[in-house]
């Protein structure tokens, strides 16, 4: 199955999504959206492609800011907290804000890896935060685009199509195939398709 995987939009209107997600999703046959949805309009149109699971923040607060936030996409129900999905053999834990307890960081490009956690320690870690053992972890909020796997678990965050850290211009997505021969996972620079 051939997944596109999107977060932070962080658009109130479609026009605002660039062009070129599309192109770059033609195909796939569902979209993972990992938070940061600013209208559900941007959940509609992603549907114009393929299926979409989202996932994002429901009313609590979160690392900026101590206050509350409200729902994302105008609590849209199609947008959880978390979800769980199961492709084939692989086990796909999506979630907006991901926050391992010993790293002390934001689980950006190479922190994972300079932690040095031992044997065992990072699927311990992603069942205590997720509540279950997955193989395949989808998050956003960081606007930093990574594919990373460690002890077995394989950590996707697209970034954002048009915030990649924090610079506005185009960025990416994501896409994760995933077959009788396994799992790939390939970080898609929309300036391909520009």
């Amino acid at each position: 199955m051939k997944i596109g995987i999107i977060a932070d939009t962080r658009a109130t209107k479609v026009e605002d999504v660039p062009k070129e997600v599309s192109i770059a999703f033609k195909g796939v046959e569902m979209i993972i959206h990992a938070g940061g949805i600013h209208s559900a309009a941007i959940l509609d149109f992603l549907e114009t492609i393929a299926p979409v699971k989202a996932v994002g923040r429901v009313s609590r607060g979160h690392a900026e800011s101590p206050q509350p936030t409200s729902s994302e996409a105008d609590g849209d129900p199609r947008v959880l907290p978390k979800q769980i999905i199961d492709i084939g053999d692989q086990r796909i834990g999506i979630i907006h804000e991901l926050w391992l307890s010993a790293l002390n960081d934001e689980v950006l490009p190479g922190v994972i890896e300079r932690h040095n956690l031992t044997e065992g320690k990072i699927p311990d870690l992603i069942e205590e935060y997720l509540g279950e053992h997955v193989d395949i972890v989808v998050f956003g909020r960081t606007l930093y685009a990574l594919i990373e796997e460690h002890q077995g678990i394989l950590f996707i965050n697209p970034g954002s199509p048009s915030l990649p850290r924090h610079l506005q211009k185009l960025g990416n997505v994501a896409i994760l195939d995933i077959n009788n021969q396994g799992r790939t996972a390939t970080l898609i620079d929309l300036k391909e398709f520009s």
